[in-house]
């Protein structure tokens, strides 16, 4: 059973490679303007080859981890976050400077995008502050950051020491930082300058009069044998350079964040594939009736928008609903069915070997309470991939717990009577464990594996921060957008199938019961 486990594994990482290897892939990040940014990568260089995007991947660790195990070949950063946060310089250095230090890891910045996007705290318009110093004055505000911020070389603990700032921040998804504050939840957030809602919610950003923060120049961060592996297409992503202004990704931003547009139409209205007012293939530029149109009402001049959402029917039933219903399904089954290949031997192992018991169970206890983003975190550079592969990893290992404490329970429950009289009919060992104690112990077996695939349905949706797929794509997208209607759009599906899962085993359950009141 462990063998065919691991051929399951081996082929599915044959397929995704192979699949792979003539295919660009484009990584982003969980925020709106990464998903945008790489939707214009990915849609620039389809127009040479294949090429597919691999988005909302994590934070900094997850996608970088992607991009040295070569499950990505490249994706937009900041200047600022290569400096910093991935060579953990402890000051600024030169964009040679950190070719030469990204060169021994296989990876290089180039083309540039021609817009800078940094980090700053913002507070309501009405707060009174206007330097990042007054916070200092007001060590009863309430701060809220992003969780990477927090963690930050070049964000809170440096930020807090260069200003003397004594407050305890609260960490907030970027996504619902603006809602938070705007309700009062809490007095000021970290923002990116380039973000729309900056106006939208009328925010004033603080003057960094101590200049804390670095230069964060987009750029893009590559694999190096990119170049010689797809010539044409990045010949085609190097006539990208310079061509984005400040003022268009704030418009891009805004038609995503206010105007609920997608993420790969804005893209490809920014390339000139809706008006073509100007620009072709070879030198994209921006769309004039859609995102500079979206520009002028962000700076306040009033426009007719014709934009029409999606309402919540069509977010959850249309946008590829069954392809997505299709990968989560596949994720659930495939990691019970392997849960159930290694967690029942060991369940097994532990009831029949008790020295061997608590060792067991405190090894599968201990995978349950590992972080599922931190897991995931360590399995891309472990097993060089994402996407499938290391969510089955990791959600099989979720899954292992119920599987192997049900298994140990139940045959711990069988009458050592019975266990005795089989031998006593001159049954071996092991054919009283399969023909006597495995069916007896088979309900409380079952009740496990039904434990494992209703968690499994949940815990699938944090599959899509790799790549994976899922009912998790669309919970990330209304995270990275706060759009209440897309996280319900994956969450609902989700809970009905954790639904439609559990009645499923009580149905076996049931029928099996019957079986055995026949028998």
């Amino acid at each position: 059973m462990l063998r065919f486990a691991v051929l399951v594994l081996a082929c599915a990482g044959i397929l995704s490679s192979a699949h792979a290897e003539n295919v660009l892939r484009v990584g982003s990040k969980r925020f709106t303007e990464s998903y945008i940014l790489g939707e214009i990568l990915t849609q620039t260089a389809a127009r040479t080859g294949p090429a597919e995007h691999k988005q909302g991947l994590g934070n900094t660790a997850i996608v970088l981890g992607a991009l040295r195990s070569g499950a990505i070949d490249v994706y937009p950063e900041y200047l600022g976050t290569i400096d910093l946060e991935i060579l953990k310089n402890p000051q600024p250095t030169s964009l040679d400077a950190m070719r030469a230090a990204l060169r021994p890891l296989g990876l290089g910045v180039a083309v540039p995008l021609g817009f800078s996007n940094g980090y700053a705290l913002a507070v309501r318009g009405n707060a009174g502050l206007r330097r990042l110093s007054d916070l200092a004055l007001h060590p009863d505000m309430k701060i809220g950051l992003s969780h990477e911020f927090l963690g930050r070389a070049d964000g809170w603990p440096g930020l807090a020491r260069r200003y003397g700032l004594a407050q305890q921040p609260r960490g907030l998804d970027h996504g619902i930082a603006y809602e938070a504050l705007a309700q009062r939840q809490v007095d000021a957030i970290d923002i990116y300058s380039t973000d729309a809602k900056i106006r939208q919610y009328g925010l004033r950003v603080l003057d960094d009069d101590k200049h804390y923060f670095p230069r964060y120049d987009a750029v893009l961060l590559y694999r190096l044998d990119l170049p010689q592996r797809f010539p044409q297409a990045w010949r085609a992503i190097g006539r990208l350079e310079g061509s984005i202004t400040a003022s268009d990704m704030i418009a891009m931003n805004a038609a995503a964040e206010l105007d609920g547009q997608r993420f790969a139409d804005i893209a490809r209205t920014w390339l000139g594939g809706v008006d073509g007012c100007a620009g072709d293939a070879s030198t994209p530029r921006v769309n004039c009736r859609g995102v500079r149109a979206v520009a002028e009402r962000v700076d306040g001049r009033p426009i007719h928008s014709t934009v029409v959402r999606d309402g919540l029917l069509s977010k959850t039933f249309g946008n590829g609903f069954m392809n997505l219903a299709r990968q989560h399904l596949l994720l659930v089954v495939m990691a019970v069915l392997l849960g159930c290949l290694a967690g029942i031997p060991l369940g097994i192992v532990a009831a029949l070997v008790p020295r061997l018991r608590q060792a067991v169970l405190a090894v599968a206890g201990v995978l349950q309470t590992v972080p599922s983003l931190a897991l995931l975190a360590i399995l891309i550079p472990l097993l060089g991939r994402i996407g499938t592969v290391p969510a089955l990893v990791a959600l099989c290992a979720y899954a292992l717990l119920p599987i192997v404490r049900n298994t140990c329970t139940g045959l711990l429950q069988v009458p050592s009577g019975l266990r005795t009289a089989a031998l006593a009919l001159g049954l071996t060992r092991w054919q009283s464990l399969l023909l006597v104690e495995m069916p007896l112990a088979a309900p409380t077996i079952l009740a496990g594996v039904k434990t494992a695939a209703v968690m499994s349905v949940g815990t699938a949706t944090i599959a899509a921060f790799i790549g994976a797929g899922g009912f998790g794509e669309r919970i990330t997208t209304g995270l990275a957008l706060n759009d209440n209607d897309m996280l319900l759009a994956g969450a609902i599906p989700a809970a009905l199938l954790a639904l439609l899962t559990q009645a499923t085993f009580e149905l076996g359950e049931r029928l099996l019961a019957r079986r055995r009141y026949r028998d």
